[in-house]
């Protein structure tokens, strides 16, 4: 069997391991149970958004005194890692809830791209501030349309480069590059601005690529390569901090719904509650993660002297490309938030 297959197995066995876990979990409290939800994640359940996914659950037990169980279905395994098609499901009630990234999102709603601009965020202060904030909020409501209740917005850290045998410590280092992205415009054009050559990938397909050396790397935040053991096939982890991204919690309208009225504003609150909690842990994990990829063997490299200055001026440049697509207003909005209007 080989590597890819292996690990496809293995995912699919502790999958249906983590699912029947939940079933086992709830099942006593199920006669008093007004309402259960089941919440699909595409990440493993010892990921920092699948440990997000069961806080929620606890949290909204514990709320509701029971009357509304959430039970948590980790690695994709209810929308068979088909991340756009997930959001279609949710939509159409397929799905009763569901945590994603935001720049998946975007594909339906061009707002949650304002989230991804370029180097738009300072750090992780600014990042939380604009999550919780006014632009945060505009998000989650913009969902409506979809038939989605958005719950809440969490951050993940910021993404970075991995690479086989290139580090990055200047911007002429990305000349050439063949980099798997996200099928988003935005990540294409920003690399493509680079001079890199973007190449929109399923996640799915990545590991095998790089092992194959169709790519030369990838982009993500620094739990990817570790949780995906992309430090079997990359040698460097580049930090050039260049997209900031989110993850969002919605719920099916139908879903929603069958929450009890009186239990709806505990289970936003839990929602709140388990979003500050990720937020912390999200960032005080950060550093060891990247300690944790050097030990198995990544050089972890980082952007020369007046770099980060280059990067920023050239996604600046880039902002104005997207006025039409995420909204010249709700640009403008993101730019004043952060003070770059």
């Amino acid at each position: 069997m080989n590597k890819s297959a292996e690990g496809l197995n293995r995912r699919s066995v502790l999958a249906f391991g983590a699912a029947a876990a939940a079933l086992t979990v709830i099942r006593p409290g199920s006669a008093r149970a007004a309402a259960t939800i089941r919440l699909a994640v595409a990440d493993p359940a010892g990921s920092s958004v699948g440990k997000a996914a069961a806080r929620f659950a606890e949290l909204v037990r514990e709320s509701t005194g029971g009357a509304v169980q959430i039970m948590v279905f980790p690695d994709g395994v209810l929308f068979g890692n088909d991340q756009n098609a997930a959001v279609n499901q949710l939509g159409g009630g397929a799905l009763d809830g569901l945590i994603l990234a935001s720049s998946v999102y975007a594909s339906f709603e061009p707002r949650m791209n304002a989230v991804s601009l370029p180097y738009l965020f300072s750090d992780y202060d600014q990042l939380r501030g604009y999550l919780r904030g006014a632009p945060g909020q505009e998000l989650l409501g913009s969902l409506d349309r979809f038939k989605i209740v958005g719950l809440g917005m969490m951050l993940r850290t910021f993404r970075n480069t991995t690479t086989r045998d290139r580090a990055i410590t200047r911007v002429e280092d990305f000349q050439g590059l063949k980099v798997r992205v996200p099928n988003n415009q935005l990540f294409v054009r920003l690399f493509r601005a680079l001079n890199a050559n973007p190449t929109p990938m399923a996640f799915s397909e990545v590991y095998t690529a790089l092992q194959l050396g169709a790519i030369d790397g990838q982009e993500n935040p620094v739990e990817v390569p570790l949780n995906n053991r992309f430090y079997e096939v990359q040698k460097h982890l580049n930090l050039t901090r260049h997209v900031a991204d989110s993850y969002l919690l919605g719920l099916s309208r139908p879903a929603w719904q069958r929450i009890p009225e009186d239990q709806r504003e505990n289970v936003r609150a839990a929602a709140a509650k388990m979003a500050e909690e990720h937020n912390e842990n999200e960032i005080r994990q950060e550093a060891s993660i990247i300690a944790a990829l050097r030990e198995k063997g990544m050089t972890v490299n980082e952007l020369g002297a007046g770099e980060p200055q280059k990067l920023q001026q050239i996604a600046a440049g880039l902002y104005p490309e997207f006025s039409e697509s995420i909204g010249k207003e709700f640009l403008d909005k993101s730019l004043a938030f952060v003070g770059k209007s």
